[in-house]
């Protein structure tokens, strides 16, 4: 196709896009200048704007490749990338990803002026735990009577104060008070792990960032990748921390070319250290800013959209906006009151086969809840029904131990000195346990000066007979994979070689095979074994579901998901349950003014996922089992977020006289209390 007319199609398709946007779209999509701050509310088609920002940029003649668009999965930066271009392949150069994924790529360019070899490997969150298990073991800690932080808790407390760039002591006091007297201990292992990770050429998710900030800052490297990029564009700013807010000021001193994008409102992720500061002070951070909002919402009615206004308006922490849309009609969303959580359930199952009956399909209905545990209750009655769901929410890809197990060989075949891997891989044998595994490590010098891995292939080492064959399979295995070539083949051969070693491990070996299969599937779409592997761990699929597709169990499900699971997805009936105090919010996010108000803001993310109708429900009592011995219940209070003012938005309903039946004559009112007044009398007369 000749340059001039490809040039006319891209003119009339971006023509068209900008018809499509409003108002407050348009002037983000057009702006020239300094840094631009876009408050976009839910439903409001930030994606969208995001999408047209990049194509009308390319429009102008910025050149593709000196566009960084930021994201928190790699799926929205392809899906926005998509929609930009509308076929024209030219966009697929824009530098795309999350900020550990460009973070990846850049230190693989830039990383020798830290003195950072390129061939570093990643350690995904589960490889920090295990390393620092490791380093627990080897310093005795937690072998005394008194508790000590076990390795997940760590990793947590390690990447908190990294990404909050707070001190340590700060961050035992604020968010681990029980660990405040283990404050040594815990120093010795950080101290120990990062010499351990400079040793193996490695880098975590939380060193990714780190580098990159020193990158930006570095006298020489640091103006040199600033230049790359003309303009920086960034989704979801409301969940970045504050590292990554150095690091985009580091990239763009004075916001020059630099567009964020996000809402306060949904700003829910501080147990991964997002602060919603960041959005908040933006202004201040990049004077000159310009603030554009996007108030319209194209997803909800109005109703729903009056009841999640109502909601987020008493918050002391946001933008000042209201939404609004102009899709008439529809009901007032409900808030419906359950005598308990049996009786919550059995509500939420009638009104979702009353919707289906009425012409919703399954799917198109969500049960949203605060925590994984709060739909036990509701997965039995749903199972009992027949009606079949799918949840959100559980195991991740990586998580798994079979995974990890594949990944494992692969990344001591980039990497030999990765002691994580080598720990993980050497207990697969036949009774090789942990101090097996560091045996065979210690006799081959995992760590000492050489070339690990020829003295693993050549040297005699001694394990226990069971395990003789497979050793030798394993030193076949590392014989066999190239240091080049295709991923594909690669993932083949290490499934071939855990195929015997998982049926003996395992009595269902079939699905964790089938996982295998599907990686070596996903493995198809990579060039090299190292790209493959720290793709794959920067960005993983969140679980096995994502390599397969949807279950197809039945022709439909329902959607269970935690809140925070739900984020960015969108429904026709939304069912939330456990609007009770102690549900929403948690009674373990109590703690402080903050802590509170995100509460808020994950309960106004619930309610904003409804399109056309919304259900609340409320629990009124909850019962607790004393370990089988005694049952208790306890009365719950209603969210402390639907005060008087929220509930003129709810049309308010109770399922009592479901429950007790309209003639019950031992609850209904006899019309006297002359006898109990009488009794009374009695009491005290003389």
């Amino acid at each position: 196709m000749p340059a001039s007319v490809a040039a006319l199609i891209l003119l009339e398709r971006m023509f068209d896009a900008l018809e499509r946007l409003n108002a407050e779209q348009r002037t983000a999509v057009e702006h020239v200048g300094g840094p631009l701050l876009v408050v976009a509310g839910a439903g409001s088609g930030k994606t969208w704007t995001l999408a047209c920002r990049v194509a009308r940029l390319v429009d102008r003649g910025v050149a593709p490749e000196r566009i960084l668009l930021l994201t928190f999965t790699r799926r929205a930066a392809r899906e926005m990338l998509s929609r930009a271009s509308a076929g024209d392949g030219h966009l697929g150069r824009v530098w795309g990803g999350t900020f550990h994924a460009t973070a990846n790529r850049l230190l693989r360019l830039h990383g020798r002026a830290l003195g950072l070899s390129p061939d570093f490997t990643v350690l995904d969150r589960t490889d920090t735990a295990d390393l620092m298990d490791l380093i627990r073991g080897e310093l005795g800690l937690g072998e005394s009577e008194r508790r000590f932080p076990r390795k997940e808790t760590l990793a947590d407390v390690y990447s908190r104060t990294v990404n909050a760039q707070a001190k340590l002591g700060d961050v035992l006091e604020r968010e681990y008070p029980w660990c405040g007297e283990e404050i040594e201990g815990i120093r010795a292992i950080f101290e120990r792990y990062v010499e351990r990770k400079r040793g193996q050429h490695a880098l975590d998710y939380d060193d990714l960032l780190l580098f990159w900030l020193a990158l930006g800052r570095h006298p020489a490297a640091g103006p040199a990748i600033s230049e790359m990029f003309d303009h920086v564009l960034v989704d979801e700013y409301q969940d970045t921390n504050s590292l990554q807010a150095d690091i985009l000021a580091a990239l763009k001193p004075d916001g020059e070319g630099l567009m964020v994008v996000g809402d306060d409102a949904q700003s829910i992720y501080a147990f991964r250290s997002a602060t919603v500061r960041n959005i908040l002070e933006f202004p201040e951070r990049f004077p000159g800013t310009t603030i554009v909002k996007l108030e319209r919402n194209y997803r909800s009615t109005r109703p729903i959209l009056n009841a999640t206004n109502a909601v987020i308006a008493l918050s002391e922490q946001r933008h000042e906006k209201t939404l609004w849309t102009e899709r008439e009609g529809g009901e007032l969303p409900d808030l419906l009151t359950c005598v308990d959580e049996r009786d919550q359930a059995d509500a939420v199952c009638r009104s979702i086969l009353e919707h289906r009956e009425a012409g919703t399909m399954l799917r198109e209905q969500a049960v949203l809840f605060r925590a994984g545990h709060h739909s036990d209750l509701l997965e039995v009655e749903l199972t009992r029904r027949n009606v079949p769901f799918v949840k959100y929410g559980g195991l991740k890809f990586l998580e798994s131990a079979h995974v990890k197990d594949a990944l494992a060989v692969l990344r001591i075949a980039d990497n030999p000195r990765d002691e994580v891997s080598w720990f993980r891989v050497l207990q697969l044998l036949d009774r090789v346990g942990p101090a097996g595994a560091r045996r065979v490590m210690a006799a081959f010098g995992v760590t000492a000066p050489g070339d690990p891995m020829a003295r693993f292939v050549e040297q005699a080492i001694a394990v226990p007979a069971p395990a003789r064959a497979e050793l030798d399979a394993l030193r076949e295995v590392f014989g066999d994979l190239p240091s080049t070539g295709l991923p594909a083949p690669q993932v083949e051969r290490v499934r071939r070689f855990l195929e015997p070693l998982m049926r003996r491990r395992y009595d269902q070996p079939e699905p964790r095979l089938r996982d295998l299969e599907q990686l070596e599937q996903l493995a198809t779409g990579f060039e090299s074994r190292e790209r493959f592997v720290t793709d794959l761990t920067l960005d993983p699929p969140v679980s096995t579901s994502d390599l397969a597709g949807p279950p197809l169990l039945d022709e439909d499900y329902v959607i269970l998901s935690t809140i925070h699971s739900a984020k960015g997805g969108e429904w026709d009936v939304v069912h939330v349950i456990h609007a009770a105090d102690g549900m929403i919010p948690s009674d373990m996010s109590t703690g402080d003014p903050d802590e509170i108000e995100e509460e808020r803001r994950l309960f106004y993310v619930a309610l904003t996922r409804a399109r056309d109708t919304l259900h609340v429900y409320f629990p009124l009592r909850y019962q607790r089992s004393n370990r089988g011995l005694e049952g208790r219940h306890w009365y719950a209070q209603l969210t402390r977020f639907m005060p008087d003012e929220v509930h003129a938005r709810f049309e308010l309903r109770s399922t009592y006289a479901d429950v007790t039946g309209d003639g019950d004559s031992t609850l209904a009112p006899t019309g006297s209390t002359s006898g109990v007044d009488a009794l009374l009398a009695g009491l005290w007369s003389e």
